[in-house]
């Protein structure tokens, strides 16, 4: 059945509520129902029946569950490293020793740079880069909207710019399947043509350097100078947790060696799912293999010195996975937004839509537009690949443009959502890692995202004008 319009109503209802009440909760759980009661052919009991029984559905997956288990996992890694005083100690070390990162303008640099470093997924750069940089961010009082901002800007647009991973092969497969030729040499020639990913993450070192913010994330660097508070929301409940926090620190190693445990664990689960191959490897499999022994070193590294015996591990173990229940419950509420949207049929319904309107000239401008809106509105960058795709390459072919330039207005324009939806995964992961409020990452992170969007805009009118 095809639901028109209708099947519009919901990612746009979540993302006018999350943007009007700043509650992801109440805006992802209203939309997930508007999706549902649609589906019940309007039958408010039945739409509500559907809806929790969508939120139970979403365990019946192993990806989503090792995900949310592996954001508990990650929780409780980073509240033990805390209180054995490693991130005090990893933070002196850094700071005060080395001299290397002293400011805001080398944190922020170091962010960046870490960033660039991990490319296999989007949800493991938002992961690591946050857990790694974020006690050398907290201790230079760098805002979590600023750190969010700039972990989230190093994810998935990475990923697509040095595609050696299943982003590479994802973006192979959907050029191959609409029957072009030499389909890895269209997606590398896609890549310098892909302005919103180049933008997202080569435009950073010169806001850093420059200190240029947009008026909302210049009130949160005020703040955070001013007051101390690195969250506007959060503030009370991160200060009254900074109380309690082991302030000694610890030798150095008590931070390293469960982050690099972890990471290696990683690479060596996704050697080995991958069978010899990281690209191919299962990323959320790795992660989860990779925080279970990262916490059992852990534990070992810490009852050797003293600092834990088993009961207080424990108790700081389910404490640390405690503080990120509310990020499991957004994450289930977004899978089942995600469920919702695929089963109205959102994606190719606007798809449909839109085609009507592009002509030869504007058609990689205008596919690079409809690919933004896509992925804004469902918050899902393959997603938004796998429906633009077979619109946009019939047309590319049909109008002899490039199928490269095509590819990379697709490419960029999913990219926008991933970077820019606040339903996105990796939207959520950002925050989660750095500590921000998921809603306060969106307000002081849009006006830049859509100032990329618009230059990369620019950009493919020129392009498809120049006949390129």
């Amino acid at each position: 059945m095809e639901y028109g319009f209708l099947s519009v109503l919901p990612p746009l209802i979540a993302i006018l509520l999350a943007l009007y009440t700043k509650d992801v909760f109440i805006a992802l759980f209203t939309g997930c129902f508007s999706g549902y009661f649609i589906l019940s052919d309007l039958k408010i009991i039945s739409g509500l029946d559907a809806t929790f029984m969508s939120f139970i559905q979403v365990f019946a997956d192993a990806d989503n569950t090792i995900v949310i288990i592996s954001v508990l996992l990650i929780g409780a890694l980073i509240h033990l490293i805390e209180q054995s005083g490693g991130i005090n100690g990893f933070v002196e070390s850094m700071v005060r020793h080395r001299g290397i990162i002293t400011t805001k303008r080398t944190a922020n640099m170091f962010t960046w740079f870490t960033g660039l470093l991990v490319f296999t997924s989007g949800t493991l750069s938002t992961l690591l880069t946050g857990a790694i940089t974020r006690p050398v961010n907290d201790a230079l009082k760098v805002p979590h909207e600023k750190s969010s901002f700039i972990v989230h800007s190093t994810s998935t647009p990475v990923c697509v710019l040095i595609p050696l991973s299943g982003w590479g092969a994802f973006m192979i497969g959907l050029i191959q399947a609409q029957g072009i030729p030499d389909a890895t040499q269209v997606m590398i020639q896609s890549i310098p043509l892909n302005l919103y990913a180049i933008l997202a993450v080569f435009f950073l070192p010169i806001l850093i350097y420059t200190g240029f913010d947009f008026k909302v994330m210049k009130k949160a660097e005020n703040r955070a100078d001013t007051t101390g508070m690195l969250d506007a929301d959060l503030d009370r409940q991160n200060l009254m947790e900074s109380e309690n926090r082991n302030m000694t620190p610890s030798p150095v190693k008590n931070l390293i060696i469960p982050i690099v445990t972890m990471v290696c664990v990683i690479l060596a689960g996704l050697f080995i799912t991958g069978k010899g191959s990281l690209i191919e490897g299962d990323g959320m499999r790795s992660i989860l293999w990779g925080c279970i022994v990262s916490l059992l070193t852990s534990y070992i590294l810490y009852r050797s010195q003293g600092i834990f015996h088993y009961k207080a591990f424990m108790k700081h173990l389910f404490y640390g996975a405690g503080s990120m229940l509310n990020v499991g419950s957004i994450l289930i509420f977004a899978f089942s937004m995600g469920s919702v949207v695929k089963m109205l049929g959102t994606g190719p319904y606007l798809a449909e839509v839109f085609a009507g309107f592009l002509t030869p000239a504007l058609l990689p401008a205008l596919i690079f537009l409809f690919s933004c809106i896509i992925s804004f509105s469902t918050g899902s960058s393959m997603g938004t690949m796998a429906v633009m795709m077979p619109v946009a390459m019939p047309m590319a072919l049909t109008m002899d443009m490039s199928v490269a330039l095509i590819s990379a207005s697709v490419f960029g324009g999913s990219i926008f959502g991933d970077h820019a939806s606040p339903i996105s995964d990796t939207t959520i992961m950002s925050c989660t890692t750095t500590g921000c409020d998921v809603m306060d990452h969106i307000r002081t992170q849009l006006p830049y995202v859509v100032s990329y969007a618009a230059l990369a805009l620019l950009g493919y009118l020129i392009l498809g004008f120049s006949g390129i």
